[in-house]
């Protein structure tokens, strides 16, 4: 068959318009054995792009790199995956798996696993638990997003309108959140399915399922009276995971739904 350069260029625009998403950039498909990742995380020390699956799925922290391609699975021992629904990490490269995801807003006590910097070599590790309940006169919530900071994880509840900022010492013992503030996050579909904030701790980011708020000009913990600005994706898909590639440059995922979604973009933020 005959190809001339008119039917290369059509491949070349149509190539071009599946890759991107609204402003979003598709990089890789993520593995089809992985349907539900609920989060990402980039860490120091490592290159790979962290990931786990939600309630229900392996107690699994699977390293991939952009290409998609799983390059490290690490059991996380003794902890059943409950409700895994975010990750974030600390500069010694440790990882935190937040299991507090509550869809029928039942539990009474959640917990963050502290898994210890994976060694090249390892498959297996034990984590320590950082156990958490909420203050007696709030009722239970749904939590899918936070972040540290301070050596303090922020948690935000996942609720439409108007939601409640929480932070826990990041320690390994028993705690009751501090409750910090209500917030509304103008518009419609508002509910926080993951959060990151930026290497310099100047940027947070959190995400929805056809937008993402990127967080500004804050001082000290007041995050709510920085600026906040909405990049919108013009693309719903039920995105679930939010991390910094670098400063300027946000990873996210979402998960594979109805025969779309199972990608890993990259978004420009500046």
């Amino acid at each position: 068959m005959k190809i001339t350069l008119k039917k290369i260029l059509l491949f070349l625009i149509l190539l071009s318009f599946s890759c991107n998403t609204g402003n979003l950039t598709v990089i890789a498909d993520l593995p089809s054995s992985l349907k539900e990742v609920s989060a990402a995380e980039t860490t120091t020390f490592s290159d790979l792009l962290w990931v786990i699956e939600d309630a229900g799925n392996k107690n699994r922290l699977y390293g991939l790199n952009e290409k998609g391609e799983i390059k490290r699975e690490i059991k996380i021992s003794n902890a059943k995956n409950k409700d895994w629904e975010d990750l974030t990490s600390d500069i010694e490269g440790n990882i935190y798996i937040g299991d507090f995801g509550d869809n029928h807003k039942k539990r009474k006590k959640y917990r963050i696993l502290k898994v210890k910097h994976p060694k090249k070599k390892t498959t297996k590790i034990t984590p320590k638990h950082i156990n958490f309940t909420l203050p007696i006169d709030i009722k239970s919530l749904d939590f899918e997003a936070f972040f540290l900071l301070n050596d303090f994880f922020y948690l935000f509840s996942k609720n439409e309108k108007h939601g409640k900022l929480f932070k826990v010492p990041n320690t390994v013992e028993n705690h009751e959140a501090i409750f910090m503030t209500n917030f509304n996050l103008k518009g419609k579909n508002n509910k926080i399915t993951s959060a990151a904030i930026s290497n310099d701790n100047k940027t947070i980011a959190l995400l929805n399922h056809d937008k993402v708020w990127l967080i500004t000009n804050f001082k000290n913990d007041d995050f709510f009276k920085g600026d906040i600005r909405v990049l919108e994706f013009n693309h719903d898909s039920q995105k679930e995971g939010v991390c910094f590639k670098n400063d300027s440059t946000l990873y996210i995922t979402d998960e594979k739904s109805h025969g779309k979604g199972g990608n890993l973009y990259e978004l420009k933020i500046e």
